[in-house]
């Protein structure tokens, strides 16, 4: 319920965001049409305008609106949820990253003070995959070490299922934000031959805006793509990163309960 709360969160600040952003824009536009009463006005407002308003700010929204709300805005969706997904990720991950030397040092320290009871009090006070492994393999001991083994491989099994959730999300969003791109190319691409076949004429002027759509569209979705792949890409290495941490921290536990079960 809480990464669900996150990830909404998330999205709903991205999509704020980008409504303000589209309401600064119109409320611009419509304050420089009340302005411009005359040609000399226009002119001195379209030079005012190349002059100090090319910032990538107007160009970013003023190319989301020549490519038509239609197909823009499924693909900006697309990132926007993918950048949702990836950020809760990032954060749990980056919440299950600690110390494990320190942990590892503790709960030594307290299997020689105080027994299992003492180490499993360490690990239940820690936060963590290696901790919550480190915690079920201790409540297992007095089964044996061989049913210490078995619990530390199936919940490491099963951290890692948790630290993985989401990224089928991220993978469908990569994998969507440019088909919704160059489906929206196509269909641009149709209305300009359309065009064509109406007026029967192969004029430059006269398809322009229709490629120019089909573009735009293309563009945006490989940009989403983009994005989204590199922080599925971190999330991936992160994530290999605790794994292999969970892995030595584990043998590292079964050699620690070797040495405690022979005293």
């Amino acid at each position: 319920m809480k990464k669900l709360f996150l990830i909404l969160t998330v999205a709903l600040f991205a999509l704020g965001t980008v409504n303000a952003f589209a309401q600064e824009a119109a409320a611009a536009t419509e304050e420089a049409v009340e302005a411009v009463e005359d040609v000399a006005a226009i002119d001195a407002v379209a030079a005012e305008t190349e002059v100090a308003g090319d910032t990538m700010h107007h160009v970013l929204m003023q190319k989301f609106l020549e490519g038509g709300w239609g197909w823009m805005l499924p693909v900006l969706l697309c990132l926007v949820l993918g950048l949702a997904v990836a950020i809760e990720r990032i954060l749990y991950l980056s919440l299950s990253s600690i110390n494990t030397k320190k942990l590892i040092k503790a709960v030594e320290e307290a299997l020689k003070n105080g027994g299992i009871d003492a180490a499993k009090e360490v690990c239940k006070n820690t936060r963590g995959p290696v901790a919550s492994i480190y915690w079920q393999g201790l409540d297992r001991y007095h089964q044996g070490l061989d049913a210490v083994e078995k619990a530390v491989v199936s919940y490491g099994s099963v951290q890692t299922g948790q630290m993985e959730a989401g990224l089928s999300w991220i993978g469908l969003f990569i994998a969507l934000a440019p088909m919704l791109g160059f489906m929206g190319t196509v269909v641009g691409m149709i209305g300009a031959f359309d065009a064509i076949q109406a007026a029967g004429d192969i004029s430059p002027t006269l398809v322009a805006g229709g490629i120019k759509v089909a573009l735009l569209t293309t563009l945006m979705g490989l940009i989403a793509a983009v994005i989204l792949q590199i922080f599925y890409n971190y999330i991936i290495s992160k994530i290999d990163s605790l794994v292999n941490t969970m892995e030595d921290a584990s043998i590292t536990l079964m050699d620690i309960l070797t040495v405690y079960n022979k005293k």
